[in-house]
């Protein structure tokens, strides 16, 4: 499989604080990689320094540049517009003509199921809805990799299960998952692989299989005691 990240000796601070500690990892295409961990563990970190969005204060990334990324975040920002426009603006920034944007952009909410809804204000939907119309505006610009962080956090179960049936679907479409996640459950429902992260060193690297039923360093092991409970 391609290899799409390359991360070698990576190490993020603020200031004082050590937000990501000499990690190195390699993902490659077609994978399903989870990020568990404890608040401030170093996941949203890790995500926004693969999507280039945080530098790195050490260390080295190569990214395939070949390789088009979306990033979605736990609260996604909803333009005051339509749900059509706030999909096909991005499309139209990326350089599609206007009348092509708007077809796109129509596609993509029809294939998170929010066709119906295009022209409401987008602001006006509910949590689990601007949720999909942050997928939707994702997918509309045909990634290869797409990066989660907490997608379905601030969810009700209904929207929950949405959010991750399209998820799925992406995936299976040959799409490569990176997100980070608490709820567990979520994690073996769609991980291949799973990295745990405390204090923002890397602890544990894992196939899905391994992280929950084979031997774990102490630290992860408490972590998910205490998270199943």
């Amino acid at each position: 499989m391609t290899l799409l990240f390359e991360l070698r000796d990576g190490g993020v601070r603020f200031g004082p604080v050590q937000a990501l500690a000499v990690c190195n990892l390699h993902i490659k295409a077609g994978e399903r990689l989870a990020l568990v961990g404890a608040n401030g563990s170093g996941k949203s970190t890790l995500l926004r320094t693969l999507h280039g969005l945080q530098p790195l204060s050490s260390g080295e990334l190569q990214a395939d540049a070949a390789a088009r990324q979306a990033m979605l975040f736990q609260r996604p920002y909803m333009l005051r517009a339509s749900v059509l426009h706030n999909v096909a603006l991005g499309l139209w920034l990326r350089g599609a003509p206007w009348r092509d944007a708007r077809a796109q952009a129509m596609a993509a909410l029809d294939r998170v199921g929010l066709a119906p809804l295009a022209a409401r204000p987008a602001k006006s939907l509910s949590g689990g809805q601007q949720q999909r119309v942050a997928l939707a505006r994702a997918w509309a610009c045909k990634p290869q990799v797409l990066l989660l962080d907490e997608p379905t956090a601030s969810l009700d179960p209904s929207a929950k299960r949405e959010v991750e049936r399209l998820m799925a679907e992406f995936a299976n479409d040959g799409m490569t998952l990176i997100f980070s996640s608490h709820n567990l459950g979520q994690v073996k429902r769609l991980a291949s692989r799973v990295i745990y992260l405390e204090n923002g060193e890397l602890v544990a690297d894992k196939s899905v299989d391994d992280f929950f039923t084979g031997a774990l360093p102490a630290a992860a092991t408490a972590f998910l005691k205490g998270e199943m409970v």
